[in-house]
Protein backbone atom coordinates (compact mmCIF):
# COMPACT_ATOMS: atom_id res chain seq x y z
CA UNK A 1 0.00 0.00 0.00
CA UNK A 2 1.33 3.46 -0.90
CA UNK A 3 2.18 6.08 1.71
CA UNK A 4 -0.95 8.07 0.95
CA UNK A 5 -3.00 4.88 0.79
CA UNK A 6 -2.07 4.15 4.40
CA UNK A 7 -2.34 7.77 5.47
CA UNK A 8 -6.10 8.17 5.11
CA UNK A 9 -6.95 5.05 7.14
CA UNK A 10 -4.62 6.44 9.83
CA UNK A 11 -6.47 9.77 9.77
CA UNK A 12 -9.79 7.91 10.04
CA UNK A 13 -8.39 5.99 13.03
CA UNK A 14 -7.28 9.28 14.59
CA UNK A 15 -10.80 10.70 14.26
CA UNK A 16 -12.33 7.57 15.83
CA UNK A 17 -9.87 7.60 18.74
CA UNK A 18 -10.37 11.32 19.40
CA UNK A 19 -14.15 10.98 19.16
CA UNK A 20 -14.18 7.99 21.51
CA UNK A 21 -12.27 10.03 24.09
CA UNK A 22 -15.47 11.91 24.97
CA UNK A 23 -17.22 8.61 25.73
CA UNK A 24 -14.23 7.22 27.62
CA UNK A 25 -13.97 10.36 29.75
CA UNK A 26 -17.64 10.01 30.68
CA UNK A 27 -16.98 6.47 31.88
CA UNK A 28 -13.85 7.38 33.87
CA UNK A 29 -15.35 10.42 35.61
CA UNK A 30 -18.12 8.28 37.11
CA UNK A 31 -15.56 6.76 39.50
CA UNK A 32 -12.59 9.13 39.55
CA UNK A 33 -13.10 12.80 40.57
CA UNK A 34 -12.50 15.22 37.67
CA UNK A 35 -9.49 16.96 39.22
CA UNK A 36 -7.77 13.70 40.14
CA UNK A 37 -8.59 12.19 36.74
CA UNK A 38 -7.02 15.20 35.03
CA UNK A 39 -3.86 14.97 37.14
CA UNK A 40 -3.42 11.25 36.49
CA UNK A 41 -4.06 11.64 32.77
CA UNK A 42 -1.47 14.39 32.34
CA UNK A 43 1.13 12.50 34.40
CA UNK A 44 0.65 9.27 32.44
CA UNK A 45 0.66 11.08 29.09
CA UNK A 46 3.97 12.66 30.07
CA UNK A 47 5.40 9.22 30.86
CA UNK A 48 4.18 7.86 27.53
CA UNK A 49 5.58 10.72 25.45
CA UNK A 50 8.97 10.95 27.20
CA UNK A 51 10.53 7.88 25.52
CA UNK A 52 9.22 9.10 22.15
CA UNK A 53 11.00 12.40 22.74
CA UNK A 54 14.23 10.65 23.72
CA UNK A 55 14.05 8.53 20.57
CA UNK A 56 13.28 11.42 18.22
CA UNK A 57 15.14 14.36 19.75
CA UNK A 58 17.53 16.32 17.59
CA UNK A 59 21.24 15.81 18.11
CA UNK A 60 22.70 18.48 20.34
CA UNK A 61 19.36 20.15 20.92
CA UNK A 62 19.57 22.90 23.51
CA UNK A 63 16.90 24.91 25.27
CA UNK A 64 17.00 28.62 25.88
CA UNK A 65 15.95 29.67 29.39
CA UNK A 66 13.15 31.76 27.94
CA UNK A 67 11.84 28.79 25.98
CA UNK A 68 11.80 26.56 29.04
CA UNK A 69 9.99 29.16 31.15
CA UNK A 70 7.41 29.66 28.40
CA UNK A 71 6.88 25.93 27.96
CA UNK A 72 6.46 25.29 31.68
CA UNK A 73 3.91 28.12 31.77
CA UNK A 74 2.16 26.64 28.75
CA UNK A 75 2.20 23.28 30.50
CA UNK A 76 0.44 24.77 33.50
CA UNK A 77 -2.15 26.77 31.57
CA UNK A 78 -2.39 24.93 28.24
CA UNK A 79 -2.13 21.35 29.48
CA UNK A 80 -3.01 21.19 33.19
CA UNK A 81 -5.86 23.71 33.16
CA UNK A 82 -7.02 22.48 29.77
CA UNK A 83 -7.48 18.95 31.09
CA UNK A 84 -9.09 20.14 34.33
CA UNK A 85 -11.64 22.20 32.40
CA UNK A 86 -12.27 19.43 29.84
CA UNK A 87 -12.88 16.68 32.39
CA UNK A 88 -14.87 18.93 34.74
CA UNK A 89 -16.89 20.12 31.76
CA UNK A 90 -17.75 16.70 30.37
CA UNK A 91 -18.80 15.57 33.84
CA UNK A 92 -21.49 18.28 33.69
CA UNK A 93 -22.51 18.24 30.03
CA UNK A 94 -23.30 15.81 27.23
CA UNK A 95 -20.84 14.21 24.83
CA UNK A 96 -22.46 16.04 21.91
CA UNK A 97 -22.19 19.48 23.54
CA UNK A 98 -18.59 18.84 24.60
CA UNK A 99 -17.55 17.67 21.12
CA UNK A 100 -19.24 20.60 19.39
CA UNK A 101 -17.68 23.15 21.73
CA UNK A 102 -14.22 21.61 21.41
CA UNK A 103 -14.84 21.81 17.66
CA UNK A 104 -14.70 25.61 17.72
CA UNK A 105 -11.02 25.53 18.72
CA UNK A 106 -9.94 26.85 15.27
CA UNK A 107 -12.07 29.94 15.87
CA UNK A 108 -10.49 30.53 19.27
CA UNK A 109 -7.03 30.09 17.74
CA UNK A 110 -7.82 32.59 15.00
CA UNK A 111 -9.19 35.14 17.47
CA UNK A 112 -6.13 34.93 19.75
CA UNK A 113 -3.76 34.97 16.77
CA UNK A 114 -5.47 38.12 15.50
CA UNK A 115 -5.23 39.74 18.94
CA UNK A 116 -1.47 39.03 19.02
CA UNK A 117 -0.89 40.25 15.47
CA UNK A 118 -0.22 36.81 13.96
CA UNK A 119 -3.37 36.74 11.80
CA UNK A 120 -5.67 39.23 10.10
CA UNK A 121 -9.43 39.06 10.44
CA UNK A 122 -11.49 39.43 7.28
CA UNK A 123 -15.17 40.34 7.25
CA UNK A 124 -16.02 36.74 6.34
CA UNK A 125 -14.03 35.36 9.26
CA UNK A 126 -15.71 37.74 11.69
CA UNK A 127 -19.12 36.75 10.31
CA UNK A 128 -18.23 33.08 10.70
CA UNK A 129 -17.24 33.63 14.33
CA UNK A 130 -20.51 35.42 15.07
CA UNK A 131 -22.49 32.60 13.43
CA UNK A 132 -20.62 29.97 15.48
CA UNK A 133 -21.22 32.00 18.65
CA UNK A 134 -24.93 32.05 17.82
CA UNK A 135 -24.77 28.26 17.50
CA UNK A 136 -23.27 28.00 20.99
CA UNK A 137 -26.13 30.13 22.32
CA UNK A 138 -28.70 27.91 20.57
CA UNK A 139 -27.19 24.84 22.26
CA UNK A 140 -28.14 26.30 25.64
CA UNK A 141 -31.72 27.33 24.87
CA UNK A 142 -32.98 24.57 27.16
CA UNK A 143 -30.08 23.16 29.22
CA UNK A 144 -30.71 20.32 31.63
CA UNK A 145 -30.99 21.09 35.36
CA UNK A 146 -27.81 20.55 37.35
CA UNK A 147 -27.55 16.91 38.37
CA UNK A 148 -29.88 15.69 35.64
CA UNK A 149 -27.04 14.01 33.77
CA UNK A 150 -27.51 15.98 30.57
CA UNK A 151 -25.99 19.14 29.15
CA UNK A 152 -25.80 22.08 31.57
CA UNK A 153 -24.70 25.67 31.11
CA UNK A 154 -21.95 25.21 33.72
CA UNK A 155 -20.59 22.18 31.86
CA UNK A 156 -20.63 24.02 28.55
CA UNK A 157 -18.83 27.03 30.04
CA UNK A 158 -16.13 24.79 31.51
CA UNK A 159 -15.71 23.13 28.11
CA UNK A 160 -15.38 26.55 26.46
CA UNK A 161 -12.60 27.33 28.95
CA UNK A 162 -10.89 24.09 27.89
CA UNK A 163 -11.14 25.25 24.28
CA UNK A 164 -9.72 28.65 25.20
CA UNK A 165 -6.72 27.24 27.11
CA UNK A 166 -5.82 24.89 24.26
CA UNK A 167 -6.09 27.76 21.77
CA UNK A 168 -3.74 29.82 23.95
CA UNK A 169 -1.31 26.89 24.04
CA UNK A 170 -1.45 26.62 20.23
CA UNK A 171 -0.87 30.31 19.51
CA UNK A 172 1.60 31.21 22.25
CA UNK A 173 3.63 28.05 21.67
CA UNK A 174 3.86 28.51 17.89
CA UNK A 175 7.30 30.14 17.73
CA UNK A 176 9.00 27.82 20.20
CA UNK A 177 7.42 24.84 18.42
CA UNK A 178 8.98 25.97 15.14
CA UNK A 179 12.39 26.23 16.85
CA UNK A 180 12.37 23.08 18.96
CA UNK A 181 9.87 20.70 17.34
CA UNK A 182 6.41 19.57 18.35
CA UNK A 183 7.43 16.43 20.25
CA UNK A 184 9.95 18.34 22.38
CA UNK A 185 7.44 21.10 23.12
CA UNK A 186 4.71 18.69 24.14
CA UNK A 187 7.10 16.66 26.30
CA UNK A 188 8.14 19.72 28.32
CA UNK A 189 4.58 21.06 28.43
CA UNK A 190 3.17 17.77 29.71
CA UNK A 191 5.96 17.54 32.28
CA UNK A 192 5.14 21.06 33.48
CA UNK A 193 1.44 20.21 33.57
CA UNK A 194 2.12 17.04 35.53
CA UNK A 195 4.20 18.92 38.09
CA UNK A 196 1.47 21.54 38.45
CA UNK A 197 -1.15 18.87 39.14
CA UNK A 198 1.05 16.60 41.30
CA UNK A 199 -0.30 18.07 44.58
CA UNK A 200 -3.73 16.78 43.55
CA UNK A 201 -2.42 13.21 43.44
CA UNK A 202 -0.59 13.63 46.75
CA UNK A 203 -3.69 15.14 48.37
CA UNK A 204 -5.84 12.21 47.27
CA UNK A 205 -3.28 9.51 48.07
CA UNK A 206 -4.48 9.06 51.63
CA UNK A 207 -8.18 9.77 51.19
CA UNK A 208 -9.31 8.42 47.82
CA UNK A 209 -10.18 4.71 47.64
CA UNK A 210 -8.02 3.81 44.64
CA UNK A 211 -8.57 0.09 45.27
CA UNK A 212 -12.32 0.48 44.74
CA UNK A 213 -11.96 1.90 41.22
CA UNK A 214 -13.10 -0.64 38.63
CA UNK A 215 -10.90 -2.01 35.88
CA UNK A 216 -13.04 -0.22 33.28
CA UNK A 217 -12.31 3.16 34.90
CA UNK A 218 -8.57 2.43 35.04
CA UNK A 219 -8.65 1.28 31.41
CA UNK A 220 -10.47 4.49 30.52
CA UNK A 221 -7.77 6.54 32.23
CA UNK A 222 -5.03 4.70 30.32
CA UNK A 223 -6.92 5.25 27.07
CA UNK A 224 -7.23 8.99 27.75
CA UNK A 225 -3.52 9.27 28.51
CA UNK A 226 -2.22 7.19 25.61
CA UNK A 227 -4.46 7.50 22.57
CA UNK A 228 -5.75 11.12 22.39
CA UNK A 229 -2.63 12.62 23.97
CA UNK A 230 0.09 10.60 22.20
CA UNK A 231 -1.06 8.29 19.39
CA UNK A 232 -3.50 10.73 17.77
CA UNK A 233 -0.99 13.52 18.13
CA UNK A 234 1.68 11.51 16.28
CA UNK A 235 -0.76 10.63 13.49
CA UNK A 236 -1.84 14.27 13.24
CA UNK A 237 1.65 15.63 12.71
CA UNK A 238 2.56 12.75 10.39
CA UNK A 239 -0.47 13.70 8.29
CA UNK A 240 0.57 17.37 8.28
CA UNK A 241 3.94 16.34 6.86
CA UNK A 242 2.29 14.49 3.96
CA UNK A 243 -0.79 16.48 2.91
CA UNK A 244 -1.92 20.14 3.18
CA UNK A 245 -3.08 21.35 6.58
CA UNK A 246 -6.44 22.38 5.12
CA UNK A 247 -7.11 18.80 4.06
CA UNK A 248 -6.21 17.46 7.50
CA UNK A 249 -8.41 20.13 9.11
CA UNK A 250 -11.34 19.09 6.93
CA UNK A 251 -11.44 15.75 8.72
CA UNK A 252 -11.96 17.56 12.04
CA UNK A 253 -15.54 18.27 10.99
CA UNK A 254 -16.21 14.55 11.47
CA UNK A 255 -15.23 14.50 15.15
CA UNK A 256 -18.36 16.13 16.65
CA UNK A 257 -20.58 14.01 14.41
CA UNK A 258 -18.84 10.75 15.32
CA UNK A 259 -18.73 11.63 19.03
CA UNK A 260 -22.43 12.54 19.02
CA UNK A 261 -23.39 9.26 17.35
CA UNK A 262 -21.24 7.37 19.86
CA UNK A 263 -22.98 9.19 22.71
CA UNK A 264 -26.39 8.25 21.32
CA UNK A 265 -25.52 4.58 20.75
CA UNK A 266 -23.31 3.89 23.77
CA UNK A 267 -24.64 6.28 26.43
CA UNK A 268 -28.25 6.70 25.36
CA UNK A 269 -27.95 10.45 24.83
CA UNK A 270 -30.74 12.12 22.86
CA UNK A 271 -30.48 14.45 19.89
CA UNK A 272 -32.66 17.44 20.79
CA UNK A 273 -33.85 20.23 18.50
CA UNK A 274 -31.47 22.81 20.11
CA UNK A 275 -28.59 20.33 19.70
CA UNK A 276 -29.32 19.69 16.02
CA UNK A 277 -29.91 23.38 15.27
CA UNK A 278 -27.00 24.68 17.34
CA UNK A 279 -24.65 22.04 15.97
CA UNK A 280 -25.56 22.91 12.39
CA UNK A 281 -25.04 26.63 13.01
CA UNK A 282 -21.66 25.98 14.68
CA UNK A 283 -20.57 23.84 11.72
CA UNK A 284 -21.59 26.62 9.33
CA UNK A 285 -19.71 29.25 11.34
CA UNK A 286 -16.50 27.22 11.60
CA UNK A 287 -16.65 26.35 7.90
CA UNK A 288 -17.16 29.99 6.89
CA UNK A 289 -14.34 31.16 9.16
CA UNK A 290 -11.84 28.62 7.83
CA UNK A 291 -12.76 29.51 4.24
CA UNK A 292 -12.55 33.26 4.93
Amino acid sequence: MSGHGLLYPLIALMMLLWSANFIIAKVAVREIPPLLLSALRVALAGLFILPIYRWSRRNGQTWAKGDLRLLVALGVFGVALNQVFFVAGISRTSVAHSALLIGITPLMVLLIAAATGQERLSARKILGMLIALAGVAILNISPAPAGAGGATLAGDLLTLLATLTFALFTVLGKEVTERCGTIAVNTVAYTGGALALSPVVVWNAGSFAFAEVSWSAWASLLYMALFPSVVCYLIYFHALSRIPASRVAAFSYLQPLIATLMGVVLLGERISIPLAAGGSVIFAGVYLTERG
